[in-house]
């Protein structure tokens, strides 16, 4: 009983050095993962919030059959407490004085926008602003080519059917502008309640009726499955994540920032690991005079479980202190750098992996050793080291193993990053086995000697169990530390790559055949380099392998593609960012077959020689499927779903071409020349959605940098908690050395070579099983291809053995600073 209260006494157990290691552990991990978990989950909110200005809300609901949208159906939104806003897009003739021009109207309610503002300007030489809200009854606001299209001034009026409407200021950018490819002819915005008066619209008249809303993901998602039985085929439901230019790099901003998280927790994991292991090693003497002492087995179970809650406890509650001041930090940054406010508020479901990643970690690791080391006989305890092979070592592996995948998989949910990741440390401890065989091998017949480099490879071989973990856990923190710098590194040059300074800007939308020489020649006495030319013909995808292509496909299959008309095309050759993943481009002088985008083959279920049917006007054609390719839709250049060789089914059909090209901001006027000369061709600009790409870009930047300083420093926590884990022996031997007459030199320089050998070791395994784990998450995940890294190869094992022999050197300091026989006495 006195054995047990004392065990149970916190002030003492405070003052055992492996509990303050354990606690201190605990505290990292909890921090690391915490502030990672929390800023990930702030910043996800902040780029789905900006991006959701693409959308003027959080959702959109179309209706394409010139038929308004039911009141009944706003009215059901706002009792669910969802911000509602109405809209109506359709285009016109306008008349100014004394031009006409084709025009592409906005009418809006005056709760437009619910997300994101309008860029207004009062005057040609006013400063633009920035404002939550639309044109009043009875103004127009046009966009500024009109100003000399239609030769008019601000103040002056223009006519829209029978309306005569007061241009009260300059459109420069609408929030949801440019989302989809509908807005062709120059913008004008007015307000809906004037549209009636005006009776451009008459049945059959090509209009879109759109609602905006707003609000809680929960209530939206509650309310879309209320509407949805009530659409029509017209009818469309869009999120941010629809639209194919933002959610490539939203789905690769998530993805990322999973990424960092699942390795925060996988290093948390490993540093409690650490800790808490060697805290249980520590225990075999306290076990030991437990059991002599007659305390039952379940008594010893059930006193360290709750020493190990009750310290779990107190590491949790102060890696949460820890955590929330960083956090704090992080979200000031983010604004700053953005020049918004600090939109500062815990996501307090985010805190749970960091909870259960110290409490499972804790469990996982620390108790199975104190499990099995009351399991021996009392005399065995004390005579040896018990319990550290066998069977029971080989559960305690399978319990961690079951234990990081389930933490792995709780906060990614992301089956291949969990794979890509365990398998890395597969092939890590595969490669480990085969060294620690070498090791025996090789060290066995070296004896000591007056040399460092001996000293040094003698110490490895006397300590091979220990040197063998202190190399898996070296190499795996470098693994992971490796796999975020190198898919950071792929991931931004990848998006660099995508969005050069100079990417293409400007679409040019319905060129016809004859007017396609007109244009280049245009362009290039102007200055303009523009992307391929490609033809464009409008048709529906109707039959799959004979049937109706809604017969044949699973009507669990919610595919936007059906429900309207696509844009097919046909090239000679495969644009330089696509990708063939299944099947075969075309070959030369082949006019047969289809080539289909990847994603949409994936939701229609296709396969190389599944035949597809189109519709195109009256004619009907059927291809096979000869190659599905991905599509990089945030390159901002003309992508397809449907590609077809030269000379075959599209042949003879109407076309118009489209092409993309890059124009200064201080060149906008090239645009209305452009427009005079060519009045029936489409100019589409693309500037904002661009700066809103590079927005995200900033976000994630500087996301990764913040997660990848946290994981860096977690790093090097785990490998300061494993050198200190032998501290005692090494100190220990480095005092009888000096006792035997070694000289200080000898000594520094033996035990810095012996860590940097550990290092160089640890770095080669960890970096290799690095570039494992990264072609499976670049290849399966962030649809990149994989490069050899070879900088990072060759510099992180220097660097790791740079760093842990400074790491020994740090261990000698108690040896070099007192006298031998002080220092053996208080190591006893």
């Amino acid at each position: 009983m006195a054995a047990s209260k004392t065990l149970g006494h916190t002030g003492r157990d405070w003052r055992e050095r492996d509990i303050r290691v354990l606690v201190a552990a605990l505290v990292v991990a909890v921090a690391t993962v915490a502030t990672i978990a929390l800023y990930a989950s702030h910043l996800q909110h902040t780029l789905v919030t900006s991006a959701s200005a693409f959308l003027a809300g959080d959702r959109q609901l179309e209706s394409e059959n010139g038929q308004p949208i039911p009141q009944a159906w706003r009215d059901e939104a706002e009792s669910r407490g969802l911000k509602t806003a109405r809209m109506v897009e359709f285009s016109t003739m306008v008349f100014g004085a004394g031009n006409f021009q084709l025009v592409s109207v906005k009418a809006v309610d005056d709760d437009y926008p619910l997300r994101g503002q309008v860029e207004f300007q009062s005057g040609p030489q006013a400063p633009r602003e920035m404002i939550e809200g639309g044109p009043g009854r009875g103004e127009v606001w046009i966009n500024p080519r009109l100003l000399r299209l239609l030769e008019v001034d601000i103040g002056g009026t223009v006519e829209v059917g029978n309306s005569s409407l007061n241009v009260s200021g300059l459109l420069i950018r609408e929030p949801d502008g440019g989302f989809s490819m509908s807005a062709l002819a120059p913008r004008i915005m007015m307000h809906a309640d004037d549209v009636p008066a005006t009776g451009v619209i008459q049945d059959g008249s090509r209009v879109e009726y759109v609602n905006l809303f707003a609000g809680e993901a929960s209530a939206l998602d509650a309310y879309y499955a209320w509407l949805q039985p009530r659409f029509s085929p017209s009818h469309e439901w869009e999120s941010i994540e629809d639209g194919e230019t933002l959610s490539e790099s939203l789905s690769k901003a998530r993805r990322f920032l999973l990424l960092g998280g699942s390795l925060a927790v996988l290093l948390a994991a490993v540093a409690v690991a650490v800790a808490s292991r060697q805290y249980a090693l520590g225990q075999r003497d306290t076990v030991a005079l437990l059991k002599t002492l007659g305390v039952p087995g379940q008594r010893i179970s059930r006193v360290y479980i709750q020493r190990l809650a009750l310290w779990g406890v107190v590491g949790t509650l102060v890696g949460l202190m820890v955590a929330l001041p960083i956090f704090w930090g992080l979200a000031s940054l983010t604004a700053n750098l953005l020049e918004r406010e600090v939109d500062f508020s815990v996501d307090v479901a985010a805190l749970g992996p960091a909870l259960v990643t110290a409490l499972v970690s804790l469990f996982a690791f620390a108790y199975p050793p104190i499990q099995r080391l009351r399991q021996v006989a009392a005399m065995r305890v004390l005579r040896a080291q018990p319990g550290e092979g066998g069977s029971g070592v080989l559960r305690d592996g399978l319990i961690a193993v079951v234990a990081i995948f389930g933490l792995v998989w709780m906060y990614a949910r992301e089956l291949w990053m969990v794979l890509a990741l365990l398998g890395g440390l597969a092939a890590l401890l595969l490669i480990l086995a085969v060294l620690g065989w070498l090791m025996v091998l090789g060290l066995r017949r070296i004896v000591g000697g007056g040399n460092a480099w001996r000293l040094a490879l003698v110490g490895l071989y006397r300590h091979r169990r220990a040197s063998l973990s202190q190399i898996a856990v070296f190499a795996m923190t470098l693994m992971l530390a490796a796999t975020l710098i190198l898919v950071r590194s792929s991931l931004l040059d990848d998006w660099q790559s995508q969005l050069p300074e100079d990417a293409p800007n400007h679409f040019l939308i319905n060129i016809s055949s004859d007017a396609v020489g007109e244009v280049t020649g245009f362009l290039n006495e102007n200055g303009l380099t523009t992307d391929t030319l490609y033809p464009m013909v409008r048709g529906r995808l109707t039959e799959l392998n004979g049937q109706p292509v809604r017969e044949a496909v699973s009507k669990d299959r919610d595919v936007n593609a059906l429900n309207r008309e696509l844009n097919l095309t046909w090239m000679e050759n495969l644009p330089d960012d696509n990708r063939i993943v299944n099947g075969q481009w075309f070959e030369p002088g082949a006019t047969e077959g289809v080539s289909v985008e990847a994603e949409l083959a994936q939701r229609l279920g296709l396969k190389v020689g599944d035949v597809l049917g189109f519709t195109i006007g009256s004619e009907t054609i059927a291809e096979p499927v000869k190659s599905i390719r991905t599509v990089q839709w945030d390159s901002m250049k003309p992508n397809f779903y449907m590609a077809f060789p030269p000379g075959g089914a599209l042949e003879g059909l109407p076309a118009t071409w489209i092409t993309s090209f890059h124009l200064e901001p201080e060149r906008k006027a090239v645009l209305n020349a452009f427009t005079r000369e060519f009045p029936t061709i489409s100019v589409l600009e693309l500037d904002h959605i661009i700066e809103r790409i590079r927005e995200i870009v900033i976000q994630v930047t500087q996301a990764i940098e913040a997660i990848l300083a946290l994981i860096l420093a977690a790093a090097v926590v785990v490998m300061a908690a494993v050198v200190s884990a032998t501290l005692q022996d090494r100190q220990r031997e480095g005092a009888l050395l000096r006792t035997l007459g070694g000289r200080q030199r000898l000594l520094v320089n033996s035990t810095m070579l012996e860590f940097a050998l550990l290092g160089l070791f640890a770095g080669v395994l960890g970096v290799m099983a690095a570039e494992v784990a990264v072609w499976a998450l670049q290849y399966r995940m962030f649809q990149g291809s994989f490069n050899w890294h070879w900088p990072v190869v060759f510099g992180l094992p220097l660097i790791s053995a740079v760093v842990l022999a400074l790491f020994g050197r740090w261990q000698l300091n108690p040896v070099l600073r007192v006298s031998p026989m002080l220092l053996l006495r208080r190591l006893e």
